[in-house]
């Protein structure tokens, strides 16, 4: 046994999340980073306070270990050896756990919990939040779940249903509108004649995945822009193909709404271009700039370029971080 596996060994871990899907693959990523290193299996709690709490900011809860999970079971004794939380509404009973705890829990907290920080055993912070502190680590930008491992493994799975599209082979991530974002009409039309040009002026295949908040009038539009082009475009059915889509590219096409998807892109160490919707704000265009200047990301434009970068490995170097503060 390593002295890693050794420090883990036997350490309970809990997940605590609101249930966001986005949120919550950013600790299972982390807990999973920490298995690799020898650690346990995580517990996952999804937590669902009730009116006014959920509305609430966390200095104002009162009993937060009586917050119920989705199955409304309360928050319990035994407590983790190491708590994994992230969003609003994980901040007071993590810091309620670590208090019942004895401080026995290392408390971890990925994001600006923007209350008590200096409380926590260690924050994981995107560097575009600008918040520093001796238990703050800075990251690119979003921890994720994306490894070689998984990405061989689900490429292999998802590679029958690219087999006749031609190389290079683009994944195109495309989300959508959200609070700091729209994805307008003219933004999608620029969008579809741009990856047409991938395809007539780079002989490249499209492998294409839409989300909720990418609207149904833009992706009708997508899906007949594309229709006689070499793209498959999933349809939503069966498995996901995201993991899929991001082990067999060549070259990933992503738009700008979402650090997750955004990060987990570049964690492939493939060539990134990154598609511009309306909108924004500072703190997007302080994540999107670090990206380019380190050479990660490139804005798309209808050109398909290569280059090489060190991929981030912002979710094993946090899970590093945790195993080093526990030992210390």
């Amino acid at each position: 046994m390593n002295a890693k596996a050794a420090e883990l060994a036997g350490k309970s871990v809990w997940i605590m999340t609101d249930g966001k899907p986005g949120m919550e693959n950013q600790c299972l990523g982390l807990a999973e980073a920490l298995v690799a290193l020898g650690g346990e299996t995580p517990v996952v709690k999804r937590l669902s306070p009730g009116f006014p709490w959920s509305a609430l900011p966390p200095q104002f809860w009162m009993s937060p270990l009586s917050t119920p999970d989705t199955d409304g079971n309360r928050l319990t004794p035994p407590w983790p050896d190491i708590l994994i939380a992230t969003g609003r509404q994980t901040v007071a009973p993590a810091l309620a756990i670590k208090r019942a705890s004895g401080n026995a829990t290392f408390c971890v907290q990925i994001q600006n919990p923007a209350w008590r920080r200096d409380a926590f055993d260690l924050l994981a912070i995107p560097k575009h939040d600008g918040v520093t502190g001796d238990n703050v680590l800075e990251t690119f930008g979003a921890l994720h779940r994306v490894t070689p491992e998984k990405l061989r493994a689900e490429g292999e799975k998802f590679r029958p249903l690219l087999t006749h599209l031609p190389r290079p082979l683009i994944a195109v991530l495309i989300g959508g509108s959200n609070k700091q974002y729209r994805m307008t009409g003219a933004v999608t039309r620029r969008l579809a004649a741009n990856l047409r040009t991938l395809c007539t002026q780079h002989g490249a295949g499209l492998a294409v995945t839409a989300s909720r908040r990418t609207g149904a009038e833009n992706e009708k539009h997508l899906r007949a822009a594309l229709s006689d082009t070499p793209c498959w475009f999933w349809d939503g059915s069966g498995d996901n193909p995201y993991f899929g889509l991001l082990g067999l590219a060549d070259a990933i096409v992503v738009t700008a709404d979402s650090v997750s998807m955004v990060s987990e892109a570049c964690a492939t160490g493939k060539p990134v271009h990154v598609i511009e919707l309306d909108g924004g704000s500072a703190k997007f265009a302080r994540f999107h700039e670090a990206l380019r200047r380190a050479g990660i990301t490139r804005p798309f434009d209808g050109t398909l370029e290569t280059w090489t970068y060190d991929a981030p490995d912002d979710t094993a170097r946090v899970a590093a971080e945790i195993v080093h503060r526990i030992s210390s």
